[in-house]
């Protein structure tokens, strides 16, 4: 990884740290975005990585921030969208999905991939290489434990987006696949949600995980250095649960 460079997007959740700091580790220039603030600003001070901040739901930004990253570290290689979530949603019955709120979340889970790899792809196919990881969830595979449609409608149209982003650049030596995690604790939402489950409902989940255990942020870091290492150049399309299995 010592000659390539990486994008890292929502870096101020756990995962998005976690893969960040794997992959400075094995050796990548690692770039970190999420949206511009003071949270971006501590993650990117605890990783000590640069960090160039950009709402990603908005092309226009989205290309300011390519445009800073080729000028400042050169093209990038790799790109892992670790940007999503639920955008502090909860779970609501059909009637009261609000237009606004579904619109949000697919903005921030498939439009900002779609944007980025619009920016990002052409240096990719020019080099002929390239790494795109998604982080989808085990919400794009099956119903979603969080109960919003549009989490899991989302989640689905990313795993559809990874493929067909899979079967138009594999061409140009470009790899795409997704990590499916199953329940990992790494940001507030999904500690609010792992606590509004009681001692029963946690014990429930536990016992459907074969593994007996919750997932990590590095658990999924170590699955996106897999994917866009040396030994991973003939996967693509694929998306890869790491979830300790599910029952």
């Amino acid at each position: 990884m010592t000659a390539r460079t990486a994008v890292v997007t929502g870096v101020v959740g756990g995962i998005g740290a976690a893969i960040a700091t794997r992959l400075a580790k094995d050796g990548a220039q690692v770039i970190v975005t999420d949206l511009p603030g003071e949270a971006l600003e501590e993650a990117a001070a605890r990783l000590g990585l640069p960090a160039i901040g950009a709402d990603l739901v908005d092309p226009a930004p989205v290309k300011e921030m390519r445009d800073r990253i080729v000028a400042n570290h050169g093209a990038p290689d790799i790109l892992v969208n670790a940007a999503g979530g639920v955008r502090n949603q909860v779970g609501t019955p059909l009637e009261d999905v609000d237009p606004a709120a579904w619109h949000s979340i697919f903005a921030i889970n498939v439009d900002a991939t779609l944007y980025l790899a619009q920016a990002l792809v052409p240096a990719m196919k020019a080099a002929g290489w390239g790494r795109i990881v998604t982080i989808s969830s085990g919400a794009g595979l099956r119903p979603s434990l969080t109960g919003i449609h549009a989490y899991t409608a989302a989640k689905h149209a990313l795993v559809g987006l990874t493929k067909q982003l899979s079967l138009e650049l594999g061409q140009h030596g470009i790899t795409v696949n997704s990590i499916a995690p199953g329940f990992v604790l790494s940001n507030p939402a999904t500690q609010r949600q792992w606590e509004a489950y009681g001692a029963e409902g946690q014990a429930q989940l536990i016992s459907r995980i074969h593994t007996r255990r919750l997932g990590t942020p590095d658990d999924i870091a170590a699955a996106v250095a897999f994917l866009i290492g040396p030994e991973a150049g003939w996967i693509s399309g694929q998306i890869l649960s790491v979830d300790g299995g599910i029952t």
